[in-house]
């Protein structure tokens, strides 16, 4: 069962690896053509900012999400580095729930905000903002389950994984 879920969570992961490449794929593509389009033949294209910026931002909060590893988060270690394994993992456990607790109430104003965007749209391509804004709503679900995984497996005293805070400098 565990190798079957490992497995799953690996294919998961190269899916999300593949989705942040062809989001800075298509804004580099994007860039490139508003500089070949303003620069070059003196016609500047609107739809090309739009879509850099959108891809941006999904990109960021895509990655931080689903990319990311918690090793690969940046923190403050001088602290955690002076402590105990033990106190790592309650360092661990406090942040992760803190972090968990916040996210869960500012979830609906979120959600909120995110559909009452549907109401606008870009200015050029005409789509609208609440997909575009959508990924922030996917982002903040899944901080929530990685922080309530790393505070469970630091509650349970579990290395949290390679890398993690509970797990550095043992």
């Amino acid at each position: 069962m565990m190798t079957r879920l490992r497995t799953a969570g690996s294919w998961l992961r190269r899916r999300a690896n593949d989705v942040a490449v062809a989001l800075m794929a298509l804004m580099f593509v994007s860039f490139l053509l508003q500089i070949g389009f303003r620069y070059l033949l003196n016609q500047p294209l609107g739809w090309t900012d739009e879509v850099t910026v959108l891809c941006w931002v999904w990109a960021v909060l895509w990655c931080a999400a689903f990319v990311l590893s918690d090793a690969d988060e940046i923190r403050f270690d001088i602290v955690c580095g002076a402590v105990s394994p033990g106190t790592r993992r309650a360092f661990t456990a406090v942040s992760s729930i803190a972090i968990v607790v916040l996210f869960l109430i500012s979830l609906p104003a979120s959600w909120n905000y995110v559909t009452f965007m549907k109401r606008e749209s870009t200015a050029y391509l005409h789509m609208r903002f609440d997909i575009l804004y959508s990924v922030y709503v996917i982002f903040a679900l899944a901080i929530v389950v990685r922080h309530a995984v790393l505070a469970w497996r630091a509650i349970k005293g579990a290395s949290p994984g390679a890398g993690s805070m509970a797990d550095d400098a043992t």
